[in-house]
């Protein structure tokens, strides 16, 4: 990160305290285009794992630009927990996930079950489980698995399908809703 020797801020200190005034100022359905009508001039994302205990809470995205260590450290926070392999996270996905969380206006960050997973990861779940596919876009960076307390597997399904931007699975028994960049469909009870 970079320093400001001034007054030892970090770049995304000085952003974080940008952005904080910011939110609050900007409507949240102004100059966002197609299915991103609800991730705004400013995207955050906020999510917790229960498998590292880590949580992130960061704004990604203000005025049309991404913000390239914001996106690091989504994909950091994404990695595959049982290896440690980091793999980008396609930005689709993230706006997906940022308008989805916007539209059921909630302020409890995504509890993330699934972001990246690594070959040995997905073969080792698919040995387990027929509901993991072998190509599964988790393989790319390009899928999530999250949960809300706060909001239904259908309410979540329904933010997520609303956006049009990909692939949206229900998995109530399971308590979680998969949200994917791939071509639009749905599927799930």
């Amino acid at each position: 990160m970079t320093e400001f020797s001034s007054t030892g801020m970090t770049r995304r200190a000085l952003l974080g305290a940008f952005a904080a005034s910011a939110v609050a100022a900007t409507p949240t359905y102004s100059k966002a285009a197609g299915f991103l009508r609800g991730a705004g001039d400013i995207r955050r994302l906020r999510m917790t794992s229960p498998r590292t205990g880590e949580s992130i809470d960061t704004i990604y995205w203000i005025e049309g630009d991404y913000i390239r260590d914001a996106v690091r450290e989504i994909a950091l926070f994404m990695r595959d927990w049982r290896t440690n392999d980091v793999h980008d996270i396609d930005l689709r996905t993230i706006d997906i996930m940022a308008a989805a969380h916007n539209l059921m206006d909630v302020n409890e960050p995504y509890m993330l079950l699934s972001g990246y997973r690594s070959p040995k990861t997905n073969a080792m779940l698919r040995s387990r489980s027929s509901g993991v596919a072998k190509n599964s876009r988790h393989l790319r960076g390009q899928a999530a698995d999250l949960r809300l307390q706060s909001r239904s597997v259908q309410q979540m399904f329904r933010a997520a399908t609303a956006c049009r931007g990909g692939g949206v699975g229900k998995y109530s028994g399971s308590n979680f809703v998969h949200m994917d960049c791939g071509p639009v469909r749905t599927w799930g009870r």
